[in-house]
């Protein structure tokens, strides 16, 4: 029998969770981790790492299959081998799994292999393969995440009408894929299969694209997508589907007017919702809303004393990196350190080709919270590096204040947005003014340029 007494017992071993469990062992508590299958979660499993290694793998197939004569390079036919794109996926996956496991058992996390539930506070059941051991501890963080969510007119059914999971591991390219929701999830795997070859329709419910992100930029991007050759249907919902031999025939409202679509594959990507369920929340009393998320105060508290919750399953963006900020800075009040995150600081990453990445406030968000916002812009066109990368699509917008240049909002659509946004990151955490974001010297030539160039451009 293992020991059973802890200080903290973590319940979910994706990004929030594990993360959590490693800080809070790092700073010389006794943790243990349960999950029930596998470390680093839906992000590192069924999400996040798998999609962008189709991504990544997809971009390259588009790019060769375009040509590369223009670079000098000669090649032959270009083919797809599915499988093995299938198997570098899975490849990565399994490495950064053993990573985790590697990184609990040099900080001597224990991980607890099954399914938690709260008993009590202090007290947690693991149910396994071996039956049932109950663990007591000090501190219990709630960390399971979220799971797709399911429209009751198009129920999912692992086959025809398929979740995220299953768009990440299908034998062949589908000759039609409908894409139900313009957000960042349905744009990143319609573009995997656009780029393999299928022909991809997206229908989002609202009038633009990525309907939380500055509308300039989402127009911009579905510009892009739509020279790509996925094709938008926007203002539209999906009422209902019909299956025979092996088509979808899918019912859509757009406005006053209804169609039909004839697709192989109908992929439902309209969000997540928290997954509570099982974690006995209701016995001992954890307040949760009316969508099922668990409520927190600042510190990552619920309501009741010793329980804990961060990630997917409490309210905010669902992003792994911000589950992983709440998991450290939780972990570190646990150990009577200050821990702290700063929401207005996350960034949001839209993976497609061009990459869309956002931090702060929107022109609209802005103006709405009474600001007269200064504007800077600055296209990817006119950078010598992006020319060099045959990447030249996007620009980068500084929204600022004009009244007192304090940098409100850093939206950058082209090559390699995920990395560029970290200095608009870095600049609302310090403060920083859109004129501080000008006078830093970037390295010529770099896409980097691109980004001091706009801020620079509000400043007058």
């Amino acid at each position: 029998m293992s020991d059973t007494t802890f200080d903290l017992v973590v319940i979910g071993a994706g990004p929030g969770g594990y993360v959590a469990a490693s800080k809070a062992a790092q700073l010389g508590m006794k943790v243990a981790c349960i999950d029930k299958s596998y470390l680093g979660g839906t992000c590192l499993n069924v999400g996040c790492i798998p999609s962008k290694a189709l991504l990544e793998s997809s971009d390259l197939f588009y790019r060769a299959k375009k040509g590369l004569g223009h670079h000098g390079i000669g090649q032959g036919e270009v083919g797809l081998d599915l499988q093995a794109m299938m198997a570098r996926k899975e490849k990565i996956v399994q490495t950064m799994t053993k990573g985790i496991e590697g990184l609990f058992k040099g900080r001597g996390v224990t991980h607890f292999v099954g399914t938690g539930q709260v008993r009590a506070p202090g007290s947690v059941a693991v149910q396994g393969s071996d039956g049932e051991q109950v663990l007591s501890a000090k501190h219990i963080l709630l960390a399971t995440g979220s799971v797709p969510v399911e429209l009751s007119n198009l129920p999912f059914d692992g086959k025809h009408i398929i979740s995220s999971t299953e768009a990440l591991t299908l034998e062949k390219v589908p000759e039609q894929l409908v894409v139900i929701g313009g957000g960042a999830i349905g744009l990143e795997l319609g573009s995997v299969w656009a780029r393999l070859g299928a022909q991809v329709l997206v229908i989002e419910a609202m009038n633009q694209i990525l309907p939380e992100m500055d509308q300039e930029m989402a127009r911009q991007l579905e510009r892009l997508l739509k020279r790509q050759g996925l094709k938008f249907l926007l203002g539209a919902k999906a009422q209902s589907a019909a299956i025979k031999k092996g088509q979808v025939t899918l019912t859509i409202a757009a406005g006053d007017q209804e169609r039909v679509e004839t697709c192989d594959l109908v992929l439902v990507a309209v969000g997540r919702k928290p997954c509570s369920a099982g974690l006995g929340l209701e016995d001992v009393g954890v307040a949760t809303n009316e969508r099922g998320q668990v409520l927190v105060d600042t510190q990552g508290r619920t309501n009741v004393e010793g329980i804990w919750a961060i990630g997917d399953l409490v309210p905010g963006p669902m992003l792994a990196h911000k589950a992983e900020a709440e998991g450290i800075a939780v972990a570190e009040r646990m150990a009577g350190h200050a821990g702290q995150v700063n929401y207005e600081a996350i960034p949001s990453v839209v993976y497609t080709h061009p990459e869309l990445a956002s931090v702060g406030a929107s022109e609209e968000d802005a103006t709405a919270a009474g600001h007269e916002v200064a504007i800077g812009k600055h296209q990817f066109r006119s950078n010598a590096r992006a020319h060099c990368m045959d990447d030249i699509d996007g620009l980068v917008k500084v929204v600022a204040d004009a009244r007192t240049d304090q940098l409100l909002g850093m939206h950058i659509l082209g090559p390699q947005a995920s990395h560029l946004i970290a200095e608009g990151v870095l600049a609302l955490e310090f403060g920083a003014s859109a004129e501080d974001v000008a006078r830093t010297v970037h390295a010529h030539p770099a896409l980097s340029e691109v980004v001091g160039e706009a801020a620079r451009d509000t400043v007058s």
